[in-house]
């Protein structure tokens, strides 16, 4: 492959990366999985000349850290606020309906909206239905800062090992 093909190949990863990277803020927006997709892509297109496979194993058990972090940490906070699973599923649910409904902020209104509302339902509290949404939205955050470092640790990963 010309050296400009390869520069321009290494770029458009990069950009590609930094998408999934920056996308994060948005609670069900997949970024990892961009990240290791953008990996992938270019060691197909290099032959995993550029791109050693293990180099790829390693990105991939990353990748897959971050979707299972994404979901026990949102989940987590809010059951640990005392939010049954019905309603934590509802909110998921509502929080993919609503991005792919309303994007980009439809997912991020909706999860919470109906965590309240399904919580509010169950314990005609309004006080305690909060705490628990509170508490899906310290998961987001937190969710948001473990995703963040995993996709950071992911670009360089491919960084080191996939430039050479």
């Amino acid at each position: 492959m010309p050296n400009w093909l390869n520069l321009s190949l290494n770029v458009l990863t990069y950009l590609i990366m930094a998408v999934g990277l920056f996308g994060m803020v948005l609670p069900i927006y997949p970024g990892v999985v961009i990240i290791w997709a953008a990996a992938l892509i270019h060691g197909l297109i290099t032959g995993f000349a550029a791109l050693e496979i293990w180099v790829l194993v390693v990105i991939t058990l990353l990748m897959i850290a971050g979707t299972l972090v994404d979901n026990i940490l949102m989940g987590g906070k809010a059951r640990q606020a005392g939010a049954s699973w019905i309603s934590i599923g509802g909110a998921l649910l509502a929080g993919l309906v609503g991005t792919f409904a309303f994007p980009p902020v439809g997912g991020i209104a909706a999860a919470p909206t109906l965590l309240f509302l399904l919580e509010y339902a169950r314990l005609r509290d309004s006080r305690e239905a909060w705490r628990v949404t509170k508490g899906l939205l310290t998961g987001w955050g937190l969710s948001f800062v473990a995703r963040f470092a995993i996709g950071l640790t992911m670009i360089a990963v491919w960084a080191i090992w996939g430039v050479h």
